[in-house]
Formats: structure tokens, sequence, C-alpha cells
């Protein structure tokens, strides 16, 4: 149900990923907050090794975890990976320059850093939910760590952050199970809604409401 639910959002960022992973990605790379590596078979042609990287207490399943540790203490050599992939965590990082300092440490020299991370997002899994990012808050967060920026751009405009966030909203009155008929209701509203959004963001790409950014960092 989760893909119905947030369909519009997953179709644009996993072609924004797909597009930086293939023109990117190359050697080890690393996968920051890994949980069930969600894009592995999107990366699994353009790198030699994918290594996940997540912590021991992780809410998700721990079965796709290669390596455990924290993203500001990561259990390997400087420059060891050659790509860093990290996608919707740094929000729930506590410290996000140390992060990308340490994303930097572990990355060889010219390699890349993918990296995807909201402006415009609901409360979730929190408590561990602490940030939004400008692009400017970004572009200053990299920089100062060590990165080159060769992409910094907004996913989405103000459709598709308003379509996807009210079909959020819609899915709070689907309760009960399925004798109440808004548990039937609410996803084909939501697909419809979804839809209707996209079509008017090929129309009207406000980026400034943007729900997410996708950003590549080089290490200088």
């Amino acid at each position: 149900m989760l893909k119905i639910k947030n369909f519009l959002v997953y179709k644009i960022a996993d072609k924004a990923l797909y597009d930086a992973i293939q023109k990117y990605a190359r050697g080890k790379l690393i996968d920051i907050g890994c949980g069930e590596k969600l894009y592995e078979n999107i990366i699994k042609p353009y790198v030699a090794e994918h290594i996940g990287l997540d912590h021991e207490n992780t809410l998700h399943n721990k079965s796709k975890i290669d390596l455990f540790g924290a993203a500001y203490n990561i259990p390997v050599e400087n420059e060891y990976f050659d790509t860093v992939l990290c996608t919707a965590v740094l929000e729930h990082l506590e410290e996000p320059g140390k992060a990308i300092k340490e994303a930097n440490r572990i990355l060889k020299s010219g390699g890349h850093a993918i990296y995807s991370v909201p402006l415009f997002w609901h409360l979730h899994e929190e408590p561990r939910d602490f940030y939004r990012y400008t692009k400017y808050g970004l572009k200053y967060l990299f920089e100062k760590n060590g990165f080159e920026i060769v992409e910094l751009k907004p996913l989405s405009g103000f459709w598709v952050t308003f379509g996807q966030e009210l079909v959020y909203y819609l899915y709070r009155f689907r309760i009960g199970g399925r004798l109440n008929p808004l548990w039937w209701i609410i996803p084909v509203i939501g697909m419809f809604i979804q839809g209707i959004c996209y079509l008017l963001n090929k129309i009207d790409h406000s980026e400034e409401f943007t729900w997410m950014y996708l950003l590549v960092g080089r290490k200088i």
C-alpha cells in the first residue's frame, strides 16, 4: 500500500536517483542509512560492490545491512569508497555537518556523493526527525565539509508537494479496517490526486515549493 500512497514522489525520486547513479556511481559504493536497500537493483549494474550501512537500532529489517555503524563514525579507513549514496537520511541526523564530513573522509578524492534531502515534508520516523533544508543550506554544509557541488536540483514544484501531502493527510481517515468505506475509497482518490498533480507539475514547476532536493557533490 505504501507505493500507492506515495506513488508520485517515488516515481520522481526513483528517476532522479537512477539518472544520478548511472552518471556518477562506480567502484565501491556505500549506502549510508541503507535500510532495506531500496535502490539495490538500480545500483547493481554500475558498481563493483554495494555496501549498506545502518545502525543497530534501525526500525528497518536488518537483513540487507552489511556494515553496522553510525553516519558520524563509519568503521572503515580513509578514502575507502568510490561513491557515497545517502537517500532521505540527513534530516534524521542531529549533526548533519559531522555526518557530511565523515562521508568526505571515507570517499576517495574525486569520488561522488549522491544525496536526496527534503525541504517540505511532514514529520516522520519520530522522534528522530530534526531538520529540513533549503538549497542554500545544503550548499553551505557540503562546501564547508570538502565537497564541490556538481548538481543541486529540486525534484518537484508546488503541485507535487501539495498533492502528495494531501494524500498523506487523507490516509489519516483510513482507519478501522475494511468495514470503513473510506478504507476502499481513499486509495482511489489518492491515485487520482497524484495523477492530476503530476500533470500540473509539468505546467507549473514552482521549484521553491519542492518536497526534496537531489544533490551530487564531488570530493575536492
